[in-house]
């Protein structure tokens, strides 16, 4: 006799070690329908989002990220579902929705929402939708989606994405994905974006403002760039060598895994560049026709690899994108002619070393989430396991690692298995110096 399952409640917290209220347990999201209306000088924003999701046992209610907003409807399935908001600043914003009978497998949610977006308070400061002198950007990492569409805001939900943007016509708007269509009417113009690779609701992003189009390659990767008129004289020294910059970290990392790449260079300053699926954005201060800023054009790219592509499973293993962002960024000084891997290693090691030994890479906690001894030790371990095992074994494995995983959700554990497969020998002396010990091992490791 089979016993049917009882209904249960879908976890208002998703368990994440570091970011335990954001994201939702109980359902996974497959897609996002996002119907976005944006009038910039009242910072006024009408939103509709229909979410494809799937429950592996029946819900009696779920909960979805959402912070800010007005709701005046909830549809699960086509049928209005009771529902009520938490704005509560520790979990940045709740929807509790208790649809008229419990879900299970695939449903739909259909939520109606406005009002004015602002960036979810975090202790890096506001993350999400902000705006700019004359424009708007999203930059939501690590917890910011929900700052402007209901969300499973965890890097491990990743679904598919279609961003319709309407806004004033003057207006460019760049958003994550590929352009699909682009609509004029009455003063305005509403730009369609999609997504069909899965995509981490902090690496979804909308840019408005007066751009002017830059091509920078044609292909086989198109790559374009927004930039503001005012800086388009900067464009062909700061990014002349990004089509070569691509070539080169292909062949480290493998096919590049987007259809194509954009770049935005904001007419604000911006104190870091942001990253996003298929996508960097930049500060006009990161333009100069100098080139100082390249190797922060190389990182943001080699997160589409390490970050987009292959996403974390939760907070904790931030190395596996900003170790190996950061030693992208040594990899094309190398082989562009500027100082070697082993200089750039030497050199960190010593900055690493004469600081303080309290920083576990492979779990460095909330508080060091973006602490410079992630991205720079995480880029040492790189090049002590490129010399432990030699070149060919070492490129071998990040092309394995980027081709097993694309699309996917990765953790260290499985990053040290697949490096011990291709090493040939027993690293687990090796990486639990590195990875799980304080202490900084020697730059030979």
């Amino acid at each position: 006799m089979e016993l049917s399952r009882k209904p249960k409640a879908g976890a208002a917290r998703s368990g994440d070690p570091y970011f335990p209220a954001h994201g939702n347990g109980g359902y996974r999201v497959e897609h996002y329908d996002l119907d976005i209306d944006y009038k910039l000088a009242a910072n006024r924003l009408g939103g509709r989002a229909v979410l494809t999701a799937v429950a592996d046992a029946p819900l009696s209610r779920f909960s979805l990220d959402l912070a800010g907003f007005r709701v005046p409807r909830v549809l699960v399935d086509g049928r209005p579902a009771k529902f009520t908001q938490s704005r509560s600043p520790r979990d940045g914003g709740k929807l509790h929705v208790t649809p008229d009978r419990p879900v299970v497998g695939r449903f739909t949610v259909d939520v109606r929402y406005s009002g004015n977006p602002t960036p979810v308070a975090s202790r890096w400061g506001g993350v999400g939708w902000d705006e700019l002198t004359d424009g708007a950007l999203v930059a939501s990492q690590p917890v910011g989606a929900p700052s402007w569409f209901p969300c499973n805001d965890h890097p491990s939900d990743k679904a598919t994405y279609r961003i319709a943007v309407t806004t004033a016509a003057r207006y460019t708007v760049a958003a994550t994905g590929v352009l699909t269509a682009r609509r004029r009417s009455a003063g305005t113009r509403t730009w369609v974006y999609e997504r069909s690779e899965p995509t981490a609701s902090y690496l979804v992003s909308v840019q408005i403002g007066r751009y002017e189009k830059v091509v920078v390659a044609e292909g086989p990767v198109p790559q374009v760039a927004q930039i503001p008129a005012r800086l388009t004289k900067f464009a062909a020294r700061d990014l002349g060598r990004h089509p070569a910059i691509m070539t080169t970290l292909e062949g480290f990392f493998g096919p590049f895994p987007f259809a194509d790449y954009q770049l935005v260079v904001t007419d604000d300053e911006l104190d870091v560049p942001i990253e996003a699926q298929g996508m960097s954005i930049f500060g006009s201060n990161h333009l100069d026709g100098r080139r100082t800023h390249e190797r922060l054009v190389v990182h943001e790219l080699a997160h589409q690899w390490f970050g987009n592509s292959l996403t974390i499973a939760d907070w904790s293993h931030i190395w596996l994108n900003e170790g190996f962002a950061t030693y992208a960024e040594w990899l094309w000084s190398e082989s562009s002619g500027g100082r070697t891997a082993a200089v750039h290693a030497r050199e960190w090691h010593a900055h690493v070393a004469a600081g303080p030994a309290d920083l576990v890479l492979a779990d460095p906690g909330v508080a060091r989430l973006f602490d410079e001894r992630v991205y720079k030790r995480g880029a040492l371990v790189l090049h002590a396991l490129r010399g432990r095992i030699g070149d060919e074994r070492f490129f071998a494995l990040l092309r394995d690692w980027t081709a097993r995983h694309r699309h996917a959700t990765v953790t260290t554990a499985q990053f040290v298995e697949l490096a011990g497969q291709h090493a040939g020998t027993d690293l687990t002396a090796f990486f639990t110096a590195w990875l799980y010990r304080p202490a900084l091992p020697g730059e030979r490791g």
